[in-house]
């Protein structure tokens, strides 16, 4: 009997330089589109999403090319993502592949479960909040890895892995047994119910689709375009496919052209067994490695393919494709490059680009993409696996008002809208601390509108009153801020949406969510809403809040925030229409068959492209190895596929960056071996680094005079002022920080959770000793006092209070030691009048000795002036403490001051406290520098004489860093521009 011989299968490749979309078009329309509806009879089953709307573009370039005023479209389907029976399901209506098959697993409650069940194994041990999240969606990608290969959990078990457990290192046998546990109780869990994993649901959808089809071939052509998965139930249906009568399958960029033995080098692609485990002695890192493990699982020799009969309009020049295959030969066949004939090695049309840092590579890439767009109808591609780079190049771009979508996306949690949720999520579990909660307020979509202005004007006064070191937790605290900043009408507005966000207990999920959701809303309305990010937010809070009540996870205020930016971070929010027609950036999926009369291949830098290879965090590799399952490295072969994919392009542009962020970087291994495939001689007139320069010119401006020293002279009404004694101080060492400060009124304003400065440690220190001599409290009531009163933060009382109290307490010992001086007065405002000029000051405390004089004390939290900067004339706030007492300018006291003296609360090791030392600017007791106790106050009045005479009464500049030796702040350096003029010639250093 006559068994009739199946069809020939009809597999072919498009090759590189051809162009894969526009080439595949070139091809279907003359084959397909006989009459007005014969190309919408044809069903293109593609790989992605990205895949089909190349093919759209491609099709309507193919139909204005040809002139035709319309083109009705085939029908695309998508089969390589996992929410296929989506996709599938309308097209194979007619076989009932959807309807024999259960329905799939919510893929978030699965998530939700395997953490669930993690938890109950591990017991106390189970990792805690967003750890116990990352684990379980790490091992539902680990069970979805095995599902797509065919893997069942019994295989797990079998004795090629038991084998190798007693070799594995204890964590790896842990984390098997897991992962081993889990997926047998999730999938008994599921049979239960009566679903399967979306994994395992493709893999029968492929299998029944497969088996209709053979058992009964549809009436319409069937084109698998772009496919290159090698999932075993994929490959077997596209076997089918390419057996069907009208069937077809086009592969991109199989290289027919390379020798046999060097496709042997290959290796066995998938054809293990206990001898020759998968990958091992495998190219796996070759850009037709995937290639050969389809064919093989598809049961296709390389012979049987053929060369698809078209070209695109944006094809390169053949012999690109040659050189392409001589570029990523593997190991033993690089070789054949000494011997390598020029025309093998020729790459017409290939630059390479080299820059300092990656904001130079960008600048550069968007200037060759500026460049290109002067001809018209070109079309330019930029590919980069790295999204920081792709964002610089659309911000470059915008310098030439030049709008590029990113189609790779962003992560919801880099949006607007994902910016909200997050930042309420910090507040939540920081417990309102300043900078999530300022960050929040002042967020773009926060009372969007009309009363936008009046909110960020109560906003701003709220957060002057907020800088500083950090209050207590809480919102009561911020009530009492909000009345100081005049905004408590505002704040009885924000207050309620905040409040139920608040406390230090779990929640679930759910409840966190709904409580989210609900804060988000009232502070922006439909705003947070309305664009593409917030309808993507929208989406991402319902698909993860439904689940999440049935299946309950409990986090801690504190695990909110990384917990939602992980799952948020697996939210691509992609742009919408509307950028420029001719511009394109790609990640290196979504520039999978797409084909521009430019492409530049930008990040090519190791741990980029390629990406740095990650070992499963669940699954030891041998294990994996022993499974069949391909292993990490196998990503590196995808990554060169798809720079040889897009090399094909007429012209094609190469850069790299020779820094990163991190510091220096190495470059990838595929532009080593372009630079080595084209040899020394010819990477020279390859390399274009004419375009760096001109990219490193555009920031280059005219040339400026260099700023000059800041001299300000301002009239004399404005330099007739009051001073303090401290402004004096600054008014002789450095003139230009006093007029910044007192004629211009420019104050410094503390950062947001700032670290506690001398400035507030000194007025807590001063407060509390106030307090103690007038006989408030004790040293510890007063420090309980006012740091309540300060609202400070918990974390902050635990670490200064006991420094504080220790300091304090040496400060009552010296006075208990010496009962002869007696407190004349403490924390009191003087005042004497100088030439017409009003002297002031605040006395920490000056004592009466026995004889009758007084001694002047000037408590410091750190240390006190050096003897030079008081002889020089930069430390005169005692010596003009002194001149008030001796003038009577303190109420109630009178005498001649004698001893003058810094009462330090720093660390002294002497001290019976360990704190605390007393310093003196007076020469004596054996010290090299000073002044003379008879000529410490007269020295004084002079500086003092001579500061008024120059800039409050005369007309002397007030020049910047007048003497740069004197101690000093740096408050006002960038306002004096200090860096552009400093240390050049003529210029005190």
């Amino acid at each position: 009997m006559n068994v009739a011989r199946p069809p020939a299968p009809q597999v072919y490749s498009i090759a590189a330089h051809r162009g894969f979309a526009d080439a595949l078009v070139a091809g279907l329309v003359p084959r397909y589109a006989d009459g007005d509806t014969g190309l919408a009879r044809l069903t293109l089953l593609l790989p992605s999403a990205r895949a089909a709307r190349t093919m759209l573009d491609a099709f309507v370039r193919h139909a204005g090319d040809t002139g035709r005023e319309g083109l009705l479209m085939p029908r695309m389907v998508l089969v390589g993502d996992l929410d296929l029976d989506e996709a599938l399901g309308p097209v194979f209506d007619s076989l009932g592949a959807g309807a024999a098959i259960p329905p799939a697993a919510d893929p978030t409650r699965r998530w939700l479960r395997l953490a669930q069940m993690i938890r109950e194994q591990h017991g106390e041990n189970a990792p805690k909040g967003n750890a116990l999240l990352r684990l379980a969606f790490e091992t539902g990608q680990v069970m979805d890895r095995l599902l797509v290969e065919e893997i069942a959990p019994e295989d797990l078990l079998s004795d090629q892995v038991l084998d190798l457990v007693g070799d594995l290192s204890d964590h790896w046998r842990e984390y098997l047994h897991l992962f081993a546990t889990v997926q047998r109780r999730w999938l008994a869990e599921l049979a239960e119910r009566g679903e399967l994993d979306a994994a395992a649901r493709r893999n029968l959808l492929f299998r029944e689709a497969a088996r209709r089809m053979r058992a009964d071939p549809p009436a319409t052509p069937f084109v698998a375009a772009g496919v290159t998965s090698a999932a075993p139930a994929l490959a077997r249906l596209l076997r089918t496919v390419a057996e069907l009568p009208q069937g077809a399958v086009v592969l991109p960029d199989l290289d027919l052209s390379m020798d046999d033995a060097v496709w042997d080098e290959l290796g066995a692609a998938g054809e293990t067994s206990a001898e020759t485990p998968f990958g091992r002695g495998d190219a796996v890192t070759h850009p037709q490695y995937h290639l050969k493990l389809l064919l093989n699982r598809m049961g296709i020799a390389r012979a049987e393919v053929q060369h698809w009969h078209r070209a695109g309009m944006t094809k390169g020049p053949p012999e690109r494709s040659h050189a392409i295959s001589s570029l990523f030969l593997p190991p033993q066949a690089s070789k054949a490059w000494v011997d390598l004939p020029p025309a093998r090695r020729r790459m017409a049309g290939v630059r390479l680009v080299e820059t300092a840092n990656p904001e130079e590579e960008a600048q550069t890439v968007a200037l060759m993409v500026r460049e290109a767009l002067e001809t018209p109808e070109r079309r330019v591609a930029v590919v980069t696996p790295d999204r920081g780079l792709a964002g610089r190049v659309v911000h470059h771009l915008r310098r030439w008002n030049v709008e590029a979508d990113d189609s790779a996306g962003r992560p919801l949690s880099q949006t607007a809208a994902g910016r909200v949720l997050l930042l309420l999520a910090e507040v939540a579990a920081q417990a309102a601390a300043p900078v999530p909660l300022v960050a929040l307020l002042e967020h773009p979509l926060v009372a969007a509108g009309e009363g936008r202005a009046r909110w960020l004007a109560a906003v701003r006064r709220f957060e002057l009153a907020l800088r500083g070191p950090r209050k207590q937790p809480g919102l009561e605290p911020l009530r009492t801020l909000a009345r100081q900043a005049k905004a408590a009408e505002w704040w009885e507005m924000v207050e309620p949406t905040l409040s139920p966000l608040m406390g230090e207990s779990a929640r679930d999920l759910a409840v966190w969510l709904d409580l989210l959701a609900e804060a988000a809303e009232s502070l922006c309305g439909d705003a947070v809403w309305a664009r593409e990010d917030g309808r993507s937010l929208s989406a991402f809070v319902d698909d993860l809040r439904l689940p999440a009540r049935d299946t309950p996870i409990a986090l801690e205020p504190a695990d909110l925030p990384a917990a939602l930016r992980d799952a948020m971070d697996r939210v691509a929010v992609r742009p919408p229409y509307g950028g420029h027609p001719r511009v394109a950036i790609y990640g290196l999926l979504e520039a999978r068959m797409t084909r521009a009369d430019l492409v530049i291949c930008a990040g090519l830098n190791e741990g980029t492209w390629p990406p740095t290879p990650a070992s499963d965090p669940l699954l030891a590799p041998a294990v994996l190895r022993a499974l069949g399952v391909p292993g990490a490295e196998f990503r590196i072969g995808l990554a060169a596929h798809d720079l040889a994919g897009a090399m094909g392009a007429p012209d094609v542009v190469l850069t790299r960056a020779r820094r990163d962020v991190a510091g220096p970087a190495i470059a990838s291994r595929f532009v080593l071996r372009v630079r080595a495939l084209l040899g020394a001689d010819l990477v020279q007139r390859h390399e274009d680094a004419d375009v760096v320069t001109l990219a490193r010119a555009l920031d280059d401006g005219r040339p400026v005079p260099h700023h000059p020293r800041p001299q300000p002279m301002p009239g004399a009404d404005q330099r007739a002022m009051p001073i303090s004694v401290t402004a004096l101080d600054r008014l002789r060492s450095d003139p230009y920080q006093f007029y910044a400060a007192k004629i211009l009124r420019l104050g410094e304003l503390d950062p947001l959770d700032a670290e506690p400065g001398p400035a507030w440690q000194g007025s807590l220190a001063h407060a509390i000793l106030e307090g103690w001599h007038k006989g408030e409290g004790s040293l510890e009531e007063m420090a309980d006092r006012h740091l309540r009163e300060l609202s400070a933060h918990p974390l902050l009382r635990a670490m200064w209070r006991p420094r504080l109290l220790k300091a304090l307490e040496w400060i009552a010992l010296r006075i208990e030691a010496d009962p002869a001086r007696t407190p004349a007065a403490i924390e009191q405002w003087g005042e004497m009048e100088v030439r017409g000029i009003r002297i002031f000051g605040k006395a920490d405390r000056i004592d009466r000795a026995a004889d009758g004089s007084l001694a002047v004390v000037d408590y410091k939290t750190g240390s006190p002036p050096s003897g030079r900067a008081v002889e020089a004339g930069y430390a005169l706030q005692l010596g003009t403490i002194g001149l008030i007492a001796k003038a009577g300018g303190f109420e109630g006291l009178s005498g001649d001051p004698a001893k003058f003296e810094y009462w330090s609360l720093g660390r002294d090791a002497k001290s019976e406290t360990g704190f605390g030392y007393v310093a003196t600017p007076i020469l004596e007791d054996g010290k090299r520098s000073g002044i003379p106790p008879g000529e410490f106050l007269p020295q004084t009045r002079e500086f003092l004489h001579d500061a008024l005479e120059k800039w409050i009464l005369g007309n002397a500049p007030f020049t910047a860093r007048l003497n740069p030796d004197a101690p000093g702040y740096d408050t006002y350096d960038q306002l004096m521009r200090l860096g552009e003029w400093q240390g050049r010639e003529g210029d005190v250093a």
